[in-house]
């Protein structure tokens, strides 16, 4: 069903991306599965490089949240084997490589949010944090994390 929901909105999973440093991409506790920290990583290669807004505009900071959300779900779907095990999104982590004066973290993270609650509905909703931060790996403008009730 949820796949089928991401071929509805035009959204094909990619492989999921490797880490690119000591970790796994996901770590599965009970009923939770948690998701390492996402980057906007397309085809390979960063969607875009930078402080938001200097460098990424807040739209597009946005869309690379989206991004950073459809390649947990690649990670999810190679841990869980169905994104159908999923049966909440319980957290979303959010981090915005920015300026010291920058305050629309919130605005950014809703890239990811508001996928989020497009693909599973009620079940999409979740806390959050929305965190500005100095640089992010690679120069990605922002990283995405997030934990999963699953069954």
């Amino acid at each position: 069903m949820i796949e089928k929901r991401l071929e509805a909105l035009g959204i094909a999973l990619p492989n999921p991306p490797k880490p690119v440093a000591a970790y796994i991409p996901c770590v599965r506790t009970g009923d939770l599965l948690i998701t390492a920290g996402q980057i906007p990583i397309e085809a390979g290669t960063l969607r875009a490089v930078g402080l938001v807004p200097s460098a990424v505009s807040i739209e597009e900071a946005s869309a690379c949240a989206k991004l950073c959300a459809i390649n947990a779900l690649a990670a999810a779907k190679a841990e869980l084997g169905s994104l159908d095990r999923i049966r909440r999104v319980v957290r979303l982590g959010a981090f915005v490589a920015c300026g010291p004066d920058f305050t629309e973290h919130p605005t950014v993270a809703n890239g990811a949010s508001e996928f989020m609650h497009e693909v599973f509905g009620e079940a999409g909703k979740h806390a959050r944090a929305a965190v500005g931060c100095a640089s992010l790996p690679l120069g990605a403008p922002v990283e995405i994390e997030f934990t999963f009730e699953v069954a």
